[in-house]
């Protein structure tokens, strides 16, 4: 994606970039929550396909709306990403990833997990935080 965007802003296409971006998020955007849909109704039998055990199926169908969410959101995030990389804003990019990663991702999901007793959930959320930057 970020080829297509610096192509066309290198040959004086801003339109056709801004199409293309608008493009390629919806068609993320539709993949996104389709996946999710089935992660969701699925979330009771996906854990069978690698274990048999009853613990371990109870822990992923408690986090599997978390993982839905995350499929959505990180459906635009790579794509928003990419054009913002096409646009020579790599430093931008790369200054938010560090961020939210070490400033929200990891405190939050520490508070999450030792104060409020979240456990798994907490971090599954301060990793949330590090993919969708």
């Amino acid at each position: 994606m970020f080829v297509r965007v610096s192509n066309e802003l290198g040959a004086g296409n801003p339109k056709s970039a801004a199409f293309s971006v608008i493009i390629v998020n919806i068609y993320s955007l539709i993949t996104s929550v389709i996946l999710a849909i089935i992660v969701w109704l699925g979330r009771d039998v996906l854990s069978y396909a690698f274990t048999e055990g009853e613990k371990v199926s109870a822990a992923v169908s408690d986090l599997c709306p978390f993982l839905a969410v995350t499929l959505i959101l990180n459906g635009i995030q790579p794509v928003l990403s990419g054009v913002a990389v096409g646009c020579g804003w790599q430093t931008f990019v790369a200054k938010v990833n560090v961020g939210c990663y070490y400033i929200i991702g990891i405190p939050i999901g520490t508070v999450f997990g030792f104060y409020f007793e979240y456990d798994a959930k907490a971090i599954y959320f301060s990793c949330f935080y590090f993919a969708f930057e």
